[in-house]
């Protein structure tokens, strides 16, 4: 059975816009959420091979009348779209449209378009499910940065943008006997999954279903707040490398910050999909890294030493015909060449190698007053860097959070006398472990008490660690294991509604297989994680994968750490505005008269609420 595949998912769909346009000259109409879509798995240059030669955003203005081509509309089905795609259509600029909406579409929409084509000029109104972000073949995400709202709560926007994005996902891959599973401690999970089945259930003639078919899809809905360790972490494989220490945003790198970088390399382009160096070393280590970037550079210049020798007619017709894939590896070297010496820069410049076995050592080790002394060290160490003292400090409060000798205060105040922490990353601190800490993980993440887990730990103790940089695994990683056994547990993961699964000719399968002991176990998982997803998840996911489980992992965003604090901090102003909202009824001129501080002397006041304590 062949692995599910977002990017093959999402390109099937494009592929049938073009086609369906069988007019020579097409040009390909987005916004700005679809055109980044199409971005991650197509490259410009494979779309002008298939004929489409314009490419234009539905919000741009001022653009000429070109009656010629035929115009490949590829859209959400937001309230905005749909009323400039009327006005487009009262005053059509191109000779006809082939209208494809990545959602479902209310049929009031559908009867607006037609009053609106008065010119006839509509050929096709369709809905093609491609709503989401397809980044590697099993991972996804919604390009959502913040998810939390007041108390941890869905945002409505948040929420239908949410409910959209997964739902096509789950009809993309064609999914069927779906069940949908979520985790119990989590508010947000639980209104999710009732969303996403009573959504998915209204609409299971858009699925292929076998009556006799009792394998399972399982949509597993987690929240990100059970596991805040692994956004937490340094990362050792190519493409969270490069996530974590230079940041990739829509396969795009910004490399404008490199010292002495060539214009032409301050943003260059990381997709797998068109980049075999970069596909075959996505989860290497960095040691490999180094040693297989000098193998590509051994095979460039042995094929420029080639490319050099013309001394016939023959090779002069060898050198145009192998010309283009020439230029293709030469920047292909160039930029890879760039990538690594830029990681390989920073990991000696900030002392990562250190920091990273402390993290390791910290999680996964239990030699507290041996910690202690080693995070001292770091935070007296002038080549580590602030935020790596923080994500240290992180660690230490999450793993010690109620332990009776914890010295997080000490470590705290030794690292602002060092002014090694801003007032800002001090309270970053506790906002962390309001966000995950104890009070609301249903999962010991330092000590998982699995069989499964104790095996592998087991198994480590005997074989010793290859990797110490590489000891931590994280949570989804164990709760994937149990689930592929038919053992992940429904008291902490129940399913929306046990007794009515979503496949209405197939809905007591489950229960009567459950009542002849058998163990099921799902045929393919989806996972969403609300609150995002992280590189590491997404090696461990592979792993799997390889090993023949069928898997995709997503969420509302791909963190690092920077953008990791970002969702904390913002889903911990909300809670701290509401905490104050009786002062703020009193008092709003002082109140707004502190953010405006806060704007023009950010250095002085980072948190406007220490303006009222007097700081």
């Amino acid at each position: 059975m062949a692995n599910l595949n977002v990017i093959e998912a999402v390109r099937f769909y494009v592929r049938r816009m073009i086609e369906d346009c069988h007019d020579n000259i097409k040009g390909l109409i987005m916004d700005k959420e679809t055109a980044s879509i199409v971005s991650m798995i197509y490259a410009q240059s494979e779309l002008l091979q298939k004929e489409v030669f314009l490419f234009e955003r539905i919000d741009s203005t001022g653009q000429k009348s070109l009656k010629s081509l035929s115009a490949i509309c590829f859209i959400r089905p937001t309230e905005e779209n749909l009323e400039t795609l009327v006005r487009e259509l009262h005053d059509p600029k191109y000779g006809s449209y082939y209208i494809y909406f990545s959602n479902f579409l209310q049929t009031n929409a559908i009867k607006t378009l037609a009053d609106a084509d008065e010119f006839a000029c509509v050929r096709v109104i369709q809905e093609f499910y491609a709503d989401y972000l397809a980044i590697n073949p099993h991972v996804y995400s919604l390009n959502i940065p913040t998810t939390y709202h007041k108390y941890y709560e869905w945002n409505d926007s948040v929420f239908h943008r949410t409910v959209q994005g997964l739902v096509s996902l789950i009809f993309s891959l064609r999914s069927r006997n779906i069940i949908i599973r979520f985790q119990k401690s989590s508010n947000m999970a639980r209104t999710l999954a009732d969303k996403i089945y009573s959504t998915v259930k209204t609409q299971t003639d858009s699925i292929a279903s076998n009556i006799n078919d009792t394998s399972q899809t399982i949509v597993l809905i987690v929240d990100r707040r059970e596991d805040a360790i692994t956004p937490l972490m340094n990362q050792w494989t190519y493409q969270a490398m490069v996530h974590e220490l230079i940041g990739i945003k829509n396969n795009r790198v910004n490399l404008s910050q490199v010292p002495g970088i060539k214009k032409e390399l301050e943003e260059v382009i990381m997709n797998a999909e068109h980049d075999e160096f970069y596909e075959t070393n996505l989860y290497s280590n960095f040691g490999d890294i180094a040693t297989n970037i000098k193998a590509l550079m051994e095979d460039f210049q042995e094929k420029h030493k080639n490319q050099s020798k013309l001394e016939s007619i023959s090779d002069m017709k060898t050198f145009v015909e192998t010309y283009p894939q020439f230029k293709k590896l030469s920047g292909t070297v160039s930029k890879h060449v760039t990538i690594v010496s830029e990681l390989s820069r920073l990991v000696g410049l900030y002392n990562l190698l250190e920091v990273s076995e402390i993290e390791q050592n910290l999680v996964c080790q239990s030699d507290h007053n041996d910690i202690v002394q080693k995070i001292k060290r770091l935070i007296h160490d002038d080549k580590v860097r602030r935020e790596d003292i923080l994500r240290i400090l992180c660690l230490y409060a999450l793993r010690y959070e109620h332990q009776s000798n914890n010295e997080l205060n000490a470590l705290k105040n030794e690292a602002q006398n060092r002014q090694r922490l801003s007032e800002k990353n001090i309270h970053f601190i506790p906002a962390l472990l309001n966000y995950g800490g104890q009070k609301f993980r249903q999962t010991n993440l330092f000590n998982i008490q699995t069989p499964l887990a104790i095996t592998r730990q087991f198994i480590r103790g005997l074989r010793g660690v290859d990797n110490v940089y590489a000891q931590h695994v994280p949570l989804i990683k164990d709760l994937l294991e149990q689930l592929l056994r038919g053992k992940l547990k429904d008291t902490f993961y129940p399913n929306v509604n046990a007794k009515d699964q979503i496949n209405p000719n197939n809905r007591n399968s489950a229960n009567q297989l459950q009542q002849q002991g058998q163990i099921i176990k799902p045929s393919e998982i989806i996972v969403y994680t609300i609150g995002g997803i992280t590189y590491e998840e997404s090696l461990h996911v592979h792993m799997m994968n390889k090993q023949g489980a069928r898997i995709i992992l997503g969420g509302s965003y791909v963190h690092n750490f920077s953008s990791f604090i970002d969702e904390v901090v913002s889903s911990e102003t909300f809670t701290r505005l509401l905490n104050r909202e009786r002062f703020i009824l009193l008092q709003p001129q002082c109140v707004m008269r502190a953010f405006q501080i806060c704007i023009y002397l950010p250095a002085l006041y980072d948190d406007p609420w220490l303006i009222f304590k007097g700081k």
